[in-house]
């Protein structure tokens, strides 16, 4: 079993272990029921943080999530009629993975940096960040601006980046982007008739306890490279 509170510790732990400085924050949507996570992540000691890049992880946390931790594919199958075994309910290879949202930021306080070294330093930035992140699936900077003296200024440099957790898959990491498991399995759940000899019902029974804690800790060494990144880039254009 896999609950929120489990996904929350392991990224927690994981952060704790390799030094980074976490403050997290916790919300419940009481009319849709979903559950947010986000958390500020930055190197160093909270007095210095204004002076370097931090990071902001987040993630939601839905209802089926909830019905799975506790009842697994079984509670969401008997919810909607008795279990059989050719329901797609006890299949969770098809549903969405877990996405972790990272949000990375560092105020330029007034560095005077013109368009063209800005181009440079977002180019440069989302090159080392892609290639010193080993789980994220996508990389895009960015840069925010604010007016001053009539003149849009650069303000902030910020980078996005997202991880897909895929928690409910029977092969876990293995399974995020291969359909083979939906294929070998598809003769268990085909029809009534194939299964005539053996009306066993063929449940998924995936174990994301068992890898998810190595996973935040990668994710966490990824926040840190990247925040490295963030702050070496900009004393490079200084």
């Amino acid at each position: 079993m896999l609950t929120y509170e489990d996904v929350t510790e392991y990224f927690l732990k994981a952060a704790g272990d390799l030094a980074l400085t976490a403050h997290p924050e916790y919300w419940l949507n009481s009319r849709s029921l979903d559950r947010e996570f986000a958390c500020t992540c930055h190197a160093g000691s909270c007095d210095e943080a204004e002076l370097r890049s931090s990071c902001t992880v987040s993630f939601s946390w839905g209802v089926l999530d909830t019905a799975l931790s506790f009842d697994g594919p079984v509670g969401v199958c008997e919810f909607f009629h008795s279990p059989d075994a050719a329901c797609p309910h006890l299949r969770t290879n098809a549903i969405p993975p877990l996405v972790l949202d990272l949000s990375y930021s560092l105020a330029l306080h007034g560095s005077p940096i013109s368009e063209r070294m800005l181009l440079s330093l977002t180019q440069m930035l989302r090159l080392h960040a892609s290639e010193r992140s080993s789980r994220t699936t996508e990389t895009r900077p960015g840069v925010s601006m604010t007016l001053q003296d009539n003149r849009l200024q650069p303000d902030m440099l910020t980078l996005q980046q997202r991880v897909e957790l895929p928690i409910w898959h029977p092969e876990g990491m293995h399974g995020l982007h291969d359909d083979a498991y939906a294929r070998t399995q598809s003769d268990s759940y085909a029809t009534p008739d194939e299964n005539e000899e053996n009306d066993e019902v063929v449940i998924d029974d995936p174990h994301p306890e068992d890898w998810l804690p190595q996973v935040m800790i990668d994710v966490c060494q990824d926040i840190i490279h990247v925040l490295d990144a963030l702050d070496s880039a900009v004393s490079f254009h200084q």
